[in-house]
């Protein structure tokens, strides 16, 4: 009878819990058309990102979608055209632990595009066996950091040509977990959670420092935290935790689509500019976790970001 009596209260608390999550769960109400308007979506294949994409697409932007799989990310295209009739969907290769790859995508974009209205770096991964990159980096703390630094100040003077042009940085709630202060951006912390968090803060941090330097250019920058989501992301879970993830991804976790909202939000409803540089989460303005509020470390996250990059151009 005990034991009856437990499982009836955790399924009530499961049942709550997921009751709490679909009613405070935030959703993108602009209704901005976005015909003639160029964006970018990184790790645009799959998850949020295909979904942030596809919703572009519906209202009839150019998108350019830059992924690492081109096998993939030409599902994705055909995907998108069929649901939204929008042909005019242009598939890029990007390998964020590459920054020649990285660099490489700038110039071709650059290059072939006379607009950019939307840049959001969307990409990213949680867990990955430690190694460095070709450029001597942190792999992890490449792909999430970096690399999404790296790409938008090599677009940074095609968005302020653009005019009203906006930056979106998708980082995470682990980023209250992460600990920069007086630390080497590229060392491993010792595990997959603290480098994630770390790269997470990080992003922050840069978002802050670049609405500063952009301060009456036309670009605007936001981050947020879009939910924890079923994606890809978490495919390597061992089969030893899969249960008990599974059955977190049923009270806690979003869709893909549910997910995209918030990125959808900073990317679309107007009259935001006044908020450049902050923190968005469930569709709405938030406070920065207390190590984001840190403004000396924001200024000493950004010098060490531009040492690690070899970026000595001034954004002012």
């Amino acid at each position: 009878m005990v034991w009856y009596s437990a499982v009836f209260v955790i399924c009530v608390i499961l049942i709550a819990t997921k009751l709490y999550h679909l009613l405070t769960k935030g959703w993108c109400r602009s209704k901005v058309c976005l015909v003639g308007k160029t964006v970018l979506v990184t790790g645009s294949n799959r998850g949020i990102g295909f979904e942030t994409a596809l919703e572009f697409a519906k209202r009839g932007a150019r998108v350019i979608l830059a992924c690492r799989n081109l096998e993939y990310a030409a599902e994705a295209k055909d995907k998108i055209i069929s649901l939204t009739q929008n042909r005019n969907i242009v598939l890029k290769e990007v390998n964020l632990s590459s920054l020649k790859s990285i660099k490489n995508l700038a110039d071709d974009i650059n290059k072939t595009e006379d607009r950019l209205d939307i840049l959001v770096n969307n990409a990213g991964i949680g867990i990955i066996k430690n190694k460095t990159t070709e450029d001597g980096l942190q792999i992890l703390m490449q792909i999430n950091y970096f690399a999404p630094v790296f790409l938008t100040l090599n677009l940074i003077d095609l968005l302020k040509k653009t005019g009203s042009s906006r930056i979106v940085l998708v980082s995470s709630m682990l980023a209250i977990l992460g600990d920069l202060k007086n630390k080497n951006l590229n060392e491993y912390p010792g595990s997959n959670l603290k480098a994630y968090s770390n790269s997470k803060l990080a992003l922050i941090l840069f978002g802050r420092k670049l609405a500063k330097l952009l301060q009456g250019s036309g670009v605007s920058v936001y981050s947020l935290h879009p939910g924890v989501i079923k994606t890809n992301i978490f495919d390597k879970i061992s089969k030893a935790y899969r249960t008990v993830f599974d059955v977190f991804v049923l009270c806690y976790f979003k869709t893909p689509e549910e997910g995209a909202q918030t990125t959808l939000h900073a990317s679309l409803e107007p009259d935001l500019e006044e908020y450049s540089g902050g923190f968005f989460k469930e569709c709405e303005r938030t406070s920065f976790y207390r190590k984001a509020r840190d403004d000396g470390l924001v200024d000493e996250v950004w010098q060490k970001t531009m040492d690690v990059l070899k970026i000595e151009k001034k954004f002012v």
